[in-house]
């Protein structure tokens, strides 16, 4: 099998084993806090210890993808989840709160490989099909959103067989899959990744000894257009994703509604990302960025108008969310590869998803405080007004933008402008 292929299988492989065991531990987080803390007012700190570990686990593994490569980030990404696990089992057992918030933690560590692996699939490829790549990785994250949920109950089933409480149970997949995960990329994630590059897009050894720190590289117009389109897209989708299961089931919806729009969430989220790289590929990154935020605009607007037995609306206001978060998502981690050295790449990206993980924290505490403030509505105008900032930014950087990426393609803004090579 060629070198390539076998490589992009492994880390679709890897994000599908470790999203199931990620997802599979989080449904259970906010009953086990509960339970454990005595209280559901402290329900929702492990989420937010996960997602603060998705962003520390970023940063840590941009450094070592940059140092080490590619195959020991994401394997070590996969243990510190697989480690997280052993300690929430542990605390269950021990009915340890801190202990708990410690373990949610280091599992936030797995996301982070899951999301670096697209990123290193991107590595190998033309300038020309690296959003197909990213696509196609983020996409095996589907299977986890399918799989992880419906394991609660087996995997509880199993751990009060074994004489153990219940919740342990779920905390008990990741020892299998992540684990798995971890020993598929260690193994067979060679050579790294980095090391198959596409050699047109590798830098030369001036390149990587003058390649410059992040504040620097932060400053370049793709790679700073890239950031905003992220991060903006983030935060909207985590302020109203959040909030959703909530005010469904305050207007009266039960169980069965919140689980089919948060189903049309996921499914926008990520079965839909192999489109969004083709489309990225065919018709650039700009023009989906713009895109994807137009679809974010129309969800929020439909969030504002949504009447509070409104199902449907929000139904489609969500799948929405999660397909213009999608086409963002995809478009804008292409235009973050276009123009930077493989020295320079795996510091940057992680950089970025530390940003991006840190913005959706703050979005989901800050989320709760809007709805008692001003109501669920609120969200939707806050979301309109956040998406036209990505908007603006590349209206206004057109010119820096359509010389700042690899002149591989060109593609439309929508204004007439053209732009050179930013898929």
């Amino acid at each position: 099998m060629d070198r390539r292929r076998r490589t992009t299988l492994t880390l679709i492989a890897g994000v599908a084993l470790a999203s199931t065991g990620h997802i599979a531990a989080v449904t259970i987080s906010t009953i086990a806090a509960a339970q454990l803390a005595g209280t559901p007012s402290l329900a929702g700190t492990p989420s937010a210890t996960t997602v603060f570990g998705a962003a520390v686990g970023s940063a840590v593994l941009g450094w070592i993808a940059g140092s080490r490569g590619r195959r020991i980030a994401l394997t070590v990404g996969y243990l510190l989840a697989v480690t997280g696990a052993a300690i929430a089992t542990l605390a269950l057992i021990a009915a340890s709160f801190p202990g708990f918030l410690v373990a949610t933690f280091f599992i936030g560590f797995g996301n982070s490989s899951s999301l670096a692996a697209r990123y290193a699939n991107a590595d190998m490829q033309k300038p020309e099909n690296r959003a197909s790549a990213i696509g196609l990785v983020v996409w095996a994250a589907t299977v986890g959103a399918v799989i992880g949920p419906n394991l609660v109950g087996v995997s509880g089933a199993a751990a009060v067989a074994l004489g153990l409480p219940e919740v342990v149970g779920p905390y008990l997949v990741p020892g299998v899959v992540t684990t798995t995960a971890a020993i598929l990329s260690f193994i067979l994630l060679r050579p790294d990744p980095s090391e198959l590059a596409d050699p047109a897009s590798r830098a030369s050894e001036a390149e990587v000894s003058a390649a410059g720190g992040i504040s620097e590289i932060v400053q370049r117009p793709a790679v700073a257009a890239a950031l905003v389109a992220l991060v903006a897209g983030q935060v909207v989708m985590t302020l109203i994703m959040t909030m959703t299961p909530l005010h469904l089931n305050a207007t009266g919806h039960g169980l069965a509604d919140v689980g089919l729009v948060i189903s049309s969430h996921t499914f926008g989220m990520f079965a839909l990302s192999p489109i969004s790289g083709r489309l990225t590929d065919r018709l650039g990154s700009v023009t989906v960025i713009f895109a994807g935020a137009g679809i974010i605009a129309m969800s929020s607007i439909l969030t504002f108008v949504a009447p509070a037995d409104g199902r449907d609306i929000i139904f489609l206001a969500m799948f929405l969310l999660g397909w213009g978060w999608n086409l963002g998502f995809v478009a804008g981690s292409a235009l973050l590869t276009s123009g930077l050295g493989i020295a320079e790449r795996a510091r940057t990206q992680g950089f970025a998803d530390a940003l991006i993980w840190s913005s959706a924290a703050v979005a989901s505490a800050g989320s709760g405080v809007i709805v008692a403030a001003a109501g669920y509505a609120t969200l939707g105008l806050l979301g309109l007004a956040i998406v036209a900032v990505p908007i603006v930014v590349f209206t206004a950087r057109r010119a820096a933008l359509r010389v700042a990426a690899q002149p591989t393609s060109r593609t439309l803004i929508p204004d007439g402008i053209d732009v050179v090579g930013e898929a």
